[in-house]
């Protein structure tokens, strides 16, 4: 009997792992819908005792839908819309999740990523975040597994990432926001808590400026708060729909993305954003659309040709 035990369990295991994405899927399915959401952020500790911390940044309660826009078993798209009123609705951040994803840009400074192939047994029964900009521009990507720790479901990742709007609006003091995103879970919405550090990278030396706490909260509310929202998506999901189809075609085509800060004195979202609405009142034809977009996306992207890290 014991050497039938291990052919068995050899072909057990094997189903276990791919009924498991599935199964997480369902707990993905959490992070969508209609939501009260909060930021706050706070530094914490800095090595200089003469370092003057910068005040708390806080923003009052405000609606976001966090809508599904392409599902499968082993990837889900959400895209984020806030909502400043029933009519003014702002495109916001986009999160792609991806089961067992080999490939991680890796953001390594200067508005550089950088391409990174991992091993199987690196992602195996993990799934992959990876945040990408109002512009769907890149941001980050961290993997994990799904775990349930004391009746919370609990994603965690660490990886490098550049300063959100929140920070290099207002301030260029440092280079690099090492990001810890713990998400927990439950059935009336999720808490995003992150533990950051604040980095100076220069000449392939980190120097820690602060550390610093962030607490995201989304509390799912009725969607008929978000319908103004929805609306608002169905009306111009066919012009992102085709930035997010060129941004695929300049990432597939990259083993490094290196990206300007601004062109001109704005920034990328800026442009498209006007194209958006060109776009929507046809004062830019369906002919031209896909042409006008790249074109704008090429002035932003400065080519690189660098080897693929492994």
């Amino acid at each position: 009997m014991k050497k039938r035990i291990l052919p068995l369990l050899a072909l057990a295991i094997p189903a276990l792992l791919t009924a498991q994405a599935p199964a997480d899927r369902k707990v993905i399915d959490k992070f969508c819908g209609c939501f009260d959401v909060e930021f706050k952020y706070a530094e914490t500790f800095a090595p200089d005792i003469d370092y003057k911390f910068h005040e708390r940044d806080e923003t009052p309660p405000v609606a976001e839908l966090s809508l599904a826009i392409e599902q499968t078993d082993k990837k889900v798209v959400i895209q984020h819309l806030l909502l400043v009123n029933d009519s003014i609705i702002v495109k916001h951040w986009r999160e792609d999740w991806t089961y067992e994803n080999p490939v991680i840009w890796k953001y390594t400074g200067d508005r550089t990523w950088v391409k990174e192939t991992l091993k199987p047994e690196q992602v195996k029964g993990k799934w992959t975040q990876t945040i990408w900009e109002v512009s769907d521009e890149p941001r980050y990507q961290g993997f994990s597994q799904f775990v349930n720790m004391d009746n919370r479901i609990i994603w965690q990742s660490t990886a490098d990432a550049p300063l959100p709007r929140r920070e290099y609006s207002v301030r260029s003091d440092y280079n690099i926001l090492k990001r810890t995103n713990r998400m927990n879970i439950s059935d009336s919405g999720y808490l995003h808590e992150q533990d950051n550090v604040k980095i100076i990278r220069k000449d392939g030396k980190d120097i820690v400026l602060v550390e610093e706490k962030g607490l995201n909260s989304y509390k799912r509310i009725d969607n008929k708060v978000c319908s103004p929202a929805l609306k608002y998506w169905e009306k111009n999901k066919g012009y992102w729909e085709k930035v997010r189809s060129a941004w695929e075609q300049q990432i597939s085509n990259s083993t490094v993305i290196k990206l300007q800060q601004k062109v001109d004195g704005k920034f990328l979202h800026e442009y498209l954003l006007t194209l958006a609405k060109d776009y929507a009142t046809k004062k830019v034809s369906e002919a031209d659309i896909d042409k006008r977009i790249k074109a704008e996306l090429s002035r932003f992207v400065i080519s690189n040709d660098h080897a693929v890290v492994n």
